[in-house]
């Protein structure tokens, strides 16, 4: 069953970091949150998989999370026109082979944009990927938060902690949970095979945060002082001598 796992979350992965190195390409000024989560569907069931949000007990409106500048994660496609310049997280799980994998990343529409920006993006990627290099067999959760957290409070950004990453498998979020912030040598110890997602979310301002009480769908999730948000996600496997990342391309 483990080989069944990890064989089927290898291949969802690359199908879904594919999409999301494609979708990059594809987003334009202009265009409205709605549009790209249509050609997100369409794309997702061509390439042979399963929109997982359309199984959540609670529905979201799209396949696809799209939160445009305060907003930190599960934005609901809109009909809002992105312009050149918005700082635009995209997050999305499927659904291939019974199996789930999961990830996200920020984006500069038109690919300008303050510099402010831009580094916060860097940095929370930076953030990400620190994280990542943490994972083994032995290691604490902890290792990872604490690692995640002092990437990101080192280039000066707010730290959401009410929203953290997951293990995944044949459920899109299974416990324990993955905070972005922790101490080395707390937490939960990783075992080969797990498959778990990292992903950091920082703000330029403060990270309280709420859902917007604007937001027909009940869903998005923006800065209390509206500063812009960033949200980086990766589905990485626990191996024996350390790590692979199953939605990278």
């Amino acid at each position: 069953m483990a080989n069944d796992k990890i064989s089927a979350m290898r291949e969802g992965g690359k199908i879904l970091g594919q999409l999301l190195k494609d979708l990059k390409e594809y987003v334009k000024p202009g265009m409205t949150g709605k549009e790209i989560d249509a050609w997100v569907r369409k794309e997702v069931e061509k390439r042979g998989a399963i929109v997982a949000y359309d199984e959540l007990e609670e529905k979201f409106p799209g396949a696809i999370c799209i939160s445009v500048n305060e907003e930190i994660v599960h934005g609901a496609p809109s009909d809002e026109v992105l312009e050149e310049g918005d700082v635009v997280s995209f997050d999305m799980v499927i659904k291939y082979k019974g199996y789930y994998t999961d990830s996200a990343f920020t984006m500069l529409v038109g690919g300008k944009g303050s510099p402010a920006y831009k580094k916060m993006i860097s940095v929370t990627e930076s953030a990400l990927y620190e994280g990542i290099a943490q994972v083994k067999p032995g290691a604490k959760l902890g290792d990872i938060g604490y690692a995640v957290q002092k990437v990101l409070e080192k280039g000066h950004l707010g730290v959401v902690e009410n929203y953290v990453g997951h293990f995944i498998g044949d459920k899109m979020h299974l416990s324990p949970d993955v905070p972005n912030y922790g101490k080395r040598g707390h937490g939960y110890e990783l075992k080969v095979g797990d498959t778990l997602c990292i992903e950091p979310m920082s703000t330029l301002g403060k990270a309280a945060n709420h859902i917007d009480r604007d937001d027909e769908s009940g869903w998005t999730v923006v800065t209390n002082d509206g500063s812009f948000a960033c949200h980086c996600e990766h589905t990485v496997l626990v191996t024996e001598d350390g790590y692979e990342i199953l939605t990278e391309v």
